[in-house]
């Protein structure tokens, strides 16, 4: 039986009694997987997008076939765990709890141990990526997105530094997707540039408990940082 067979079983099995989906998801993930800290943080990981883009998706009203492709674009679920996906999916969403609570309860399951989670910036950028996949972040989404940053424990500036990458207002400005200041000195944005490069390398990404599936966003993410560095390394020299 697959992880996400037993988690989902689980799930289903004390929501039936409980009535709570949340406190359900939380005591699967510390119940099945105890003694077993680096997959229960990878699944923490991918319960926290799953279940917070099934709010995302109720907070803004509707759900887009282009939101579903842009999920299965981060996770590449075999053929014979979407059905578990989608259960668990459709449970958070119909859920009492608010996205609140699912955020600090997230939290709580990713920072557990050492007190921060590089992961949640990696969830804040895995729901930008399905939020825009019809075209454009919405007002409402951009608004959920924000408040659950702030509930991570994501500066303003980290999350404007992670907007950016992600919503464009004309040009994009490489400063802001680098989360540098146009008053900097080029060492310093390039101090920055090769920190970026090296949080985002694979092997980063797998130490920090990323799953393998989620590396395609992670591909397009240092694809749009090298842009900025580049632009700004063309400005610099033309200047």
């Amino acid at each position: 039986m697959s992880f996400w067979e037993k988690l989902v079983n689980f799930v289903s099995q004390t929501v039936s009694s409980a009535g709570n989906v949340l406190a359900s998801v939380v005591e699967a993930v510390h119940t099945l997987f105890e003694g077993d800290p680096e997959t229960r943080r990878q699944v923490a990981f991918s319960v926290s997008l799953i279940a917070l883009a099934a709010k995302m998706a109720k907070a803004d009203g509707f759900v887009t076939e282009e939101e579903v492709v842009a999920f299965h674009e981060i996770f590449e679920i075999p053929e014979e765990e979407r059905v578990n996906v989608a259960r668990l999916y459709n449970l958070a969403r119909q859920d009492i709890a608010g996205y609140d609570a699912y955020a600090r309860k997230m939290r709580s399951l990713c920072t557990e141990g050492d007190g921060e989670c590089p992961l949640l910036e990696e969830v804040i950028d895995g729901l930008f990526h399905i939020a825009k996949a019809d075209g454009h972040v919405h007002d409402n989404e951009l608004a959920f997105l924000a408040d659950v940053a702030s509930i991570f424990g994501i500066s303003e500036a980290r999350f404007a530094a992670i907007t950016a990458r992600h919503v464009s207002t004309g040009d994009r400005d490489p400063y802001s997707v680098l989360g540098v200041k146009r008053s900097d000195d080029f060492a310093t944005i390039r101090s920055r540039y090769r920190n970026l490069a090296a949080e985002n390398h694979p092997d980063r990404l797998m130490a920090r408990g990323v799953p393998k599936e989620f590396h395609a966003t992670a591909n397009d993410r240092m694809a749009r940082i090298n842009a900025a560095y580049e632009a700004i390394e063309r400005e610099r020299r033309a200047a």
